[in-house]
């Protein structure tokens, strides 16, 4: 667990955290069969696993979720995977054999919701397509989330973070004018079109219960990366122009930016309302400035940004962070923030709303998380366990199968398979394609990334589920 983190951050009220699978919420009593894998698909569950669903997450039972061995990674796996698999239950069965295709079969009998993000066809090449599906349970809602989506030229490639981004059109504007376009430092195609995909399955499953049949909800990161763009596409269409990189300036209002203070911090200013500008322009002691017809309106500061941002500049850098901070708050200014990690984990504004939570967990004592968003008045949101081991639960949700029967689907042991053999370094070579890339461990690799199999490799089974891994 993280050793920095400052000691305000409040503990997990004792409610909030239970052993037991049967959880509260809106969601109570909805099922949701989770075959993603790494980013898109497993957000979209833990979503809905956050508002009391109980969500079945199959995974390989070697190695389970690439997730597991991605970002910062523990002798029990990575701690996004103990995140992004909070409140869900493991059940570890090896696709690439006909019996565990037909427990999946039953299971998606028995649930309300199927989760996918596979590569288009690759559920209807295994017998596991909405069509067979929905025919023993009509009801059903499958969300498939993809790179391209399920129709289209492009639908049968695999899609990633990376192109999704760079094609639904945030990477070209994100930079600086003289940059290449930048990566944003978050997988952010795969996290909106897993909210999409949770907005999909609520407006389904409300259809469902109006009318009995469940459908397809079908999301595409491309797509959900473009319909982020605001007036870019309006204004192409317009008189067609294309929006550039502008580095942190918001080509639609101004001023708006991030500055370097005295003491060599960085704060983040919005003053683009014209209210907020006058405000603003009293906090730095130039009240003048919005009588100004360069800066009197929104359109104006926007096209004199480059006379009016360096009178900002030399006001932050003569002051201190905390002095910058207080002089803007004592002028009612939007939330100045200051970027810096460490202390920004700390603010009282996320204690108070409980959006840093220690959960208790019995491999690692506890685990630092974010908290449950949105917030719901009568029926909120829980964390009720951190992400389980692989193929925890798989004899509590498969007990009407033997022993035996587990043991086959499951193919090896799986405690053993997960543990990097020297911890955190392991896990990193073998990422960055080190002792991996060779001998048997290449063979396995070869094996696990030839697209019959959850999990792995250059397709990640058959999959877009964003970028590399850095380690930078």
């Amino acid at each position: 667990m993280p050793t920095d983190q400052p000691a305000s951050v409040p503990p997990l009220p004792s409610s909030t955290v239970s052993d037991s699978p049967k959880p509260a919420g809106p969601l109570a009593g909805v099922r949701v069969l989770e075959l993603g894998s790494l980013i898109a698909g497993p957000f979209c569950g833990r979503i809905l696993a956050d508002f009391g669903a109980d969500v079945l997450k199959i995974e390989p039972p070697d190695t389970g979720d690439p997730l597991r061995t991605w970002s910062l990674v523990t002798e029990h796996g990575s701690l996004w995977s103990m995140v992004q698999s909070r409140n869900k239950r493991s059940v570890a069965v090896d696709l690439r054999i006909e019996e565990s295709r037909d427990i999946v079969r039953r299971l998606a009998g028995q649930c309300d919701v199927l989760i996918e993000n596979f590569r288009p066809g690759r559920l209807e090449a295994w017998g596991l397509g909405y069509e067979e599906l929905s025919r023993a349970r009509p009801s059903l809602v499958m969300v498939r989330i993809s790179g391209f989506g399920q129709t289209g030229p492009y639908s049968h490639r695999p899609g990633f973070g990376n192109i999704a981004e760079s094609m639904g059109g945030i990477r070209y504007i994100t930079g600086w004018p003289d940059s290449p376009p930048l990566r944003i430092g978050l997988s952010i195609g795969d996290s909106i079109a897993a909210l999409y995909g949770v907005v999909g399955t609520l407006l389904a499953l409300h259809s469902a219960r109006e009318t009995g049949r469940g459908q397809v909800v079908d999301v595409a990161l491309t797509e959900s990366v473009l319909s982020m763009l605001e007036a870019i596409i309006p204004e192409y269409g317009y008189d067609g122009r294309v929006r550039e990189r502008a580095g942190n300036l918001l080509g639609g209002a101004a001023p708006t930016n991030t500055y370097f203070t005295a003491d060599r911090k960085w704060i983040a200013i919005g003053a683009n309302g014209d209210g907020i500008f006058r405000r603003f322009c009293s906090a730095i002691g130039r009240p003048e400035l919005p009588d100004d017809p360069r800066y009197a309106t929104n359109q104006a500061r926007r096209e004199h940004i480059d006379e009016l941002d360096p009178i900002i500049i030399a006001w932050v850098a003569g002051r201190t962070l905390d002095e910058a901070m207080a002089t803007l708050d004592a002028h009612d200014m939007p939330g100045p923030a200051g970027l810096l990690g460490r202390r920004h984990r700390g603010r009282p504004q996320y204690r108070a709303r409980e959006m840093l939570l220690k959960v208790p967990d019995d491999r690692l004592g506890e685990i630092l998380m974010p908290g449950v968003v949105p917030r719901l008045t009568r029926t909120p949101g829980a964390i009720r366990w951190p992400g389980p081991d692989v193929g925890a639960h798989t004899a509590e949700v498969l007990p009407s199968y033997s022993a035996r029967t587990l043991r086959r689907v499951a193919a090896r042991t799986v405690s053993a398979a997960r543990k990097p053999g020297a911890g955190w370094q392991a896990s990193r070579e073998k990422c960055l394609g080190g002792p991996w890339r060779y001998g048997r461990a290449a063979r396995e690799r070869r094996r696990l990334t030839s697209g019959d199999q959850i999990g792995g490799g250059e397709d990640r089974f058959d999959a877009h589920v964003g970028d590399a891994p850095r380690f930078d």
